[in-house]
């Protein structure tokens, strides 16, 4: 398991749509990263096209992140 987050469902739908974000990326990454190493005999994967979406997958994950940083900062000074 990529991510660990408590049993207990969030109440903030912002949180949800963040956790979802967050954790359909890492799967995503986790996915691009193994089409960088194909087992043989694939053919060589387009690394140009394979960097291009774990990069995205980096972006939207970092995005998630800042997402719930940002939220949960501001749910705990209220």
């Amino acid at each position: 398991q990529l991510l660990f987050f408590p049993s207990q469902k969030p109440k903030s739908e912002l949180v949800r749509t963040s956790l979802r974000l967050l954790t359909s990326s890492a799967y995503r990454l986790q996915s691009e990263c193994r089409k960088a190493l194909p087992a043989e005999p694939s053919p060589a994967p387009d690394i140009q096209l394979v960097t291009q979406q774990v990069i995205q997958c980096a972006y939207d994950i970092a995005k998630a992140a800042k997402q719930l940083v940002t939220i949960t900062t501001k749910e705990n000074n209220n």
